[in-house]
């Protein structure tokens, strides 16, 4: 008996040895729960120990259950991983200062936002971290934004000037909410520092041109309040700038109309448990496709505006399915349980309806209307919350209006 289990242990180890790093990593990856990653980790140590020879054998696995704890509130073990001084890639450094961004701008955990980006900004400046999507600009933004809020203004009102000079993508509608964000900050560090009237003219001309999301509205309803005395008129204020903001998109969209349009391809399609799907089938509704996949920034960006959408036309004949390029369910529904995401996920790993209808890249949006004709295309993310909604439902509503 004791040579058995000794042969199913040899058996185990020597499987688990053939796997490829990458291999290894993919299975780390798919695991949903920091604690499944922690458990796959001690084994994989203990079976593999790390080498003198490669010292950051396991510092991808090591970064990211340092995230992973910090996400689900657990500041002791993030500094448990984060001292064994793993580097952080640049997906992981990503990550991370989208934790701190949150938490900054929902006023949360403000003390460990101000201490870990202030840790952070010191390393990556040593070249400690892979910053190649200049997140130093936007961890200036965050550190500024946490010692506005914990009353150090001369620090933020230091760093959040810094951040303007170290933000490559800022402009550039790709990371979401770029800009849209450092406004937001920069109005409320305004706000912190007494400067209400250039709080609410920075604020204001975010809403006026859609480069804004709900926070931007919820700090210049503050700062209209501080420069106005009362919230008299502010309602309708706010109002004139959202739609001034839409109907400028309205005009956008109206230009892209396709004229001549024409059926939808008639290619199945698979959902999340591999059933055949055709886009063709669902004429009596306007359906939105968008095609995407995990590694592409620019659309996932694009997803809090789905759920708006989704919301707004819950009770119409409207369908929004995204469909994924290149990657099967097991990549898919653990980033999408991650993400916190619930779309109607269809793939289309061979790229025939991507190259039956022409797309040109990953995000790219088509609009179908009720007798299953494409109507319109979208390329690329709109830049921000706001103005990704706004184009999309000027899309939908421009749809409705021409069927």
């Amino acid at each position: 008996m004791k040579r058995l289990v000794l042969f199913l242990v040899l058996i185990s180890a020597y499987v688990y040895g053939q796997q490829s790093p990458k291999e290894i990593a993919k299975k780390f990856n798919a695991l949903v729960e920091v604690e499944e990653e922690e458990r796959f980790y001690n084994e994989l140590v203990a079976k593999y120990p790390a080498g003198s020879a490669k010292p950051g054998q396991y510092d991808h696995y090591r970064a990211q259950l340092a995230i992973d704890w910090l996400a689900k509130g657990d500041i002791d073990k993030y500094h448990f991983y984060k001292k064994t001084n793993p580097k952080f890639s640049a997906i992981q450094l990503f990550e991370l200062s989208n934790l701190l961004e949150s938490w900054v701008d929902n006023d949360q955990h403000i003390a460990w936002v101000q201490q870990i980006s202030k840790q952070i900004l010191a390393e990556v400046r040593l070249k400690k971290h892979d910053d190649t999507f200049s997140r130093s600009g936007v961890l200036l933004e965050i550190n500024a934004l946490a010692n506005a809020r914990l009353g150090n203004l001369a620090v933020a009102m230091e760093n959040i000037k810094k951040s303007g000079k170290n933000t490559v993508f800022r402009k550039i509608p790709y990371f979401r909410n770029s800009d849209a964000n450092y406004l937001n900050r920069l109005g409320l560090i305004l706000l912190a520092a007494g400067q209400a009237q250039q709080a609410l003219d920075t604020l204001s001309n975010a809403v006026r041109t859609a480069t804004s999301t709900p926070h931007t509205i919820a700090s210049l309803k503050i700062a209209y309040q501080k420069v106005k005395g009362s919230q008299a008129g502010m309602d309708k204020y706010i109002d004139s700038l959202k739609g001034e903001a839409y109907q400028k998109i309205v005009k956008e969209v109206a230009a892209g109309w396709i004229k001549n349009a024409k059926p939808i391809p008639d290619v199945p399609l698979t959902d999340m448990d591999g059933k055949l799907i055709k886009l063709s089938d669902y004429k009596g509704k306007i359906v939105v496709i968008d095609f995407w996949s995990t590694s592409c920034k620019p659309c996932v960006a694009a997803f809090p505006a789905f759920k708006r959408i989704l919301e707004l036309y819950k009770s119409e004949p409207f369908q929004l399915f995204v469909i994924n390029e290149g990657e099967n369910p097991q990549i898919v529904k653990p980033f999408m349980q991650k993400k916190g995401y619930q779309f109607d996920i269809l793939f289309d790993q061979e790229e025939a309806i991507f190259k039956a209808l022409g797309a040109l890249g990953t995000p790219q949006k088509f609009i179908i209307d009720a007798k299953g004709n494409v109507t319109q295309t979208g390329i690329g993310y709109a830049g921000s919350d706001d103005k990704e909604f706004y184009k999309l439902k000027a899309m939908i509503e421009l749809t409705k209006s021409k069927s």
